[in-house]
């Protein structure tokens, strides 16, 4: 089984560029399952109906959310209504939102899809190493192959939840920081791993914001709009394959795609 799993979304630059890429991704790459962050899909922050029901007319077949999922109020029924979305499963019980997706794959087997969120350097939160023992126990046996989008700021953190995951998990995939990092491997008890994936929008930018804006506040403390960005826009995620019978990943490879690789419109 091969799974992609696309990095931060980031604006309309983002969209559009899953909107170009994913189906000529799903034939070129034969992939089985896509998986996206989209917390940044609305405007840089949050997400609406209309946008997820874009993403998921593009391919993308599960959608994760992390810090920035409550933004637009207006996703909430989407939230508690749909069945291949999930919130990060270490917020409070009381949030809206699955904790975790049984989606199925193109074929025919079940993929289980969770996202977590980190507590180094952000708000504070529950344990996500508690929260990831309560998500797998509640995924039934026969969803051998789950994936695990960890929503964090540290390196050292995400290391560390992909380690007390290793065997448990077919892959933790790590996002928020909008930054690719080139530590993609497998670890011992076949889970594959990244840091960070990246993030899918204008690389010419301060984490897919317009470098003016942040510049003028960061050197005047005057507030500005952080709009997002436009040029060099690249779609960056992971793409791994597993052993649908063990769950166990097999390989994983980083994927940066730019709009000049993609065929001709």
């Amino acid at each position: 089984m091969r799974l992609l799993f696309i990095g931060d979304i980031v604006g309309k630059p983002g969209r559009d560029v899953v909107r170009r890429s994913v189906p000529w991704l799903i034939a070129e790459k034969k992939l089985d399952l896509v998986i996206a962050n989209a917390e940044n899909a609305a405007g840089g922050s949050g997400l609406t109906p209309q946008i997820y029901r874009e993403l998921v007319a593009a391919g993308v077949d599960a959608v994760t959310l992390g810090d920035h999922i409550y933004r637009r109020r207006e996703i909430l029924p989407i939230l508690e209504r749909e069945e291949n979305i999930v919130r990060p499963a270490n917020l409070p019980a009381e949030a809206i939102g699955r904790t975790w997706a049984a989606v199925k794959a193109r074929d025919g087997s079940l993929v289980g899809v969770a996202s977590l969120l980190g507590q180094l350097f952000m708000q504070p939160m529950d344990s996500p190493f508690t929260a990831a023992d309560k998500l797998l126990a509640a995924m039934p046996s026969d969803v051998r192959v789950r994936l695990v989008d960890f929503h964090a700021e540290a390196t050292g953190e995400m290391q560390l939840l992909g380690r007390y995951l290793d065997g448990r998990v077919s892959a933790v995939l790590g996002t928020h920081t909008h930054v690719p990092t080139a530590d993609e491997c497998i670890f011992p008890g076949g889970t594959a791993f990244q840091c960070d994936v990246g993030m899918t929008g204008p690389f010419e930018s301060v984490i897919g914001r317009r470098i003016d804006r942040v510049l003028q506040t960061r050197l005047t403390a005057h507030p500005a709009a952080f709009d997002v960005a436009s040029d060099d826009v690249r779609l960056c995620g992971s793409i791994v394959d597993v052993d649908g019978e063990t769950g166990r990943a097999l390989a994983i490879e980083r994927l940066c795609v730019r709009e000049a690789d993609l065929p001709p419109l």
